[in-house]
Formats: structure tokens, sequence, C-alpha cells
């Protein structure tokens, strides 16, 4: 029995380094489903630029201006932890559509840009397109709104916290890391283990913004009920929005509550 139970403590230990080292690829998804860019903006009938740009650390990032002829804002989008650019198109074409040009770029290691993400480095690549925003597009903060979903409202949130955007939406946001692990991971000690924070909770509290949190309820990622908790964090004015769906598929399966949201926040604010 005392043999038994040593493999079994010794095998759990062994998970324990593995989840620690390996947590790198369990976060950051960049070749799911593909690291090649396999559409632009033209093939939904936007007319777009690519972007260059250089962090502060020195990372080439690269990125797409979708332009709007008369448009109502420009939307700084930052998209979840998996794919690329490529992959955003639908949600460029509907931000087009409600009248509003967008910047989207990809963090590091994703897509076309260089080096390799990490959870500072993710902010430093928010703060290059920030600054591209403002320097080369001469923007100014209250012309320019932040979007973010799933690990992109964790960088949202956190460029919002740093500067004072128009507006800032953030989508399927959860309220840490650590907390987030402990739910899908309780039997490990995921808490001592993360080596990532991505604290919402307490950012959230700085915002000086309106702040628009959209949360599916049967999101199976992140949970609607840390939403629910940003939502009750965030100050005034804020603004709830809850979908029927998942966390990758209610923005499509409840389309018309979407995007009558959006439109509603947007003109708002």
């Amino acid at each position: 029995m005392s043999t038994l139970l040593l493999a079994l403590a010794g095998g759990y230990l062994l998970l324990v380094v593995a989840v620690y080292f390996y947590q790198p690829h369990l976060l950051f998804l960049p070749d799911l489903p593909s690291r090649q860019l396999v559409r632009t903006p033209a093939d939904v009938d936007l007319a777009y630029a690519a972007v260059h740009l250089q962090t502060d650390d020195g990372v080439r990032l690269h990125g797409w201006w979708v332009e709007h002829p008369q448009p109502q804002g420009t939307i700084l989008f930052f998209h979840g932890n998996a794919g690329n650019i490529s992959h955003r198109l639908q949600t460029l074409r509907l931000f087009h559509q409600l009248g509003y040009q967008t910047l989207i770029i990809d963090y590091r290691g994703y897509g076309q840009s260089g080096g390799k993400p990490s959870e500072q480095g993710l902010f430093a690549d928010a703060e290059a397109a920030w600054r591209y925003l403002r320097e080369e597009r001469q923007l100014a903060p209250g012309q320019i709104i932040l979007s973010g979903r799933s690990l992109g409202a964790a960088v949202a949130l956190y460029l919002a916290e740093q500067h004072t955007p128009r507006a800032l939406i953030i989508e399927s946001a959860f309220t840490s890391i650590p907390d987030m692990a402990a739910v899908h991971y309780g039997w490990l000690p995921v808490r001592w283990l993360s080596r990532y924070r991505f604290d919402n909770r307490q950012r959230i509290t700085n915002l000086n913004c309106p702040v628009l949190i959209v949360h599916a309820r049967e999101d199976e990622i992140a949970p609607y009920e840390q939403g629910r908790q940003l939502y009750q964090l965030a100050p005034s004015p804020r603004q709830w929005l809850a979908l029927n769906g998942g966390h990758n598929d209610a923005q499509l399966n409840d389309y018309l509550t979407y995007t009558r949201g959006l439109q509603a926040f947007l003109a708002r604010h």
C-alpha cells in the first residue's frame, strides 16, 4: 500500500511540474487552427492595408487597418488566445457595417508577428497598437474604442486602464487566469502554479470610461458568473449584454441580440 501511495504521489508531483512548465502552450494557441493567414478582409469585400508595428522591446507585429469611407469612430480590436487575425473577418465586417474603421493586430508569436507570447509581451503589443493610432492615424484617445474577446478582453482592459479611450467593449472575459484555471483544473494547486495573472478583476475597478460587458450564458470556458462579477465591479457607466450560446459561437447563434446591443452601446457613447 505504501509503495502504491508513493507511486501515486510521485506521479502527481510529476504532473504538477509538467503543468507548470507547459503553461505557455495551454494559454497561447497561435497554431490552432493554424498560424497561417488563410484569408484577408478583401475576401469579405473590405478595403484594408497591412500594418507593421514595432514594440518597445523590439518585436515586429503585423496587423490590418480596415478603412471606412464615413467612420463613426475607430475600434482597436484584440482577438482571443487561438488562431490569428484572418479568423476574425466576421468581426471586422460587423464593425464596418456598424460604421467603424478597425485596427486589428496579431500578438507576438501569432500570425505573421514575430516573437513569443507572454503576459507582459501582449501588453507591450497593445501599447504599440495604441501608439500607432495616436501617432500614425492622429487620433485622440476620445476617438478610440477598445474591444477585446476572451484573452483579448484582458488585453483591451489593460490598455483601458493605462489610457482613457472613448469606450471599452469586453466579451467572454474571465476574472483572472488563476480563477479560470481553478474552474477547469481544480484538482491541481493552480493558484500556486499559475505563471500568468491577467487580473481583470483588479483592473476593471480602475476604469475611467464607459464599458460594455458581453457574455454568453452557456460559456463553457470563461464562466458566466465571472462575467457578472466583472460587471458588478465595473464603475459606471456600465452596460451588460447577455447572449445565448457558448464561448465561441454566441455572437453567431444570438446574432440579432449581439448586433443590436453593440449598436445601442456605440450610439450611446
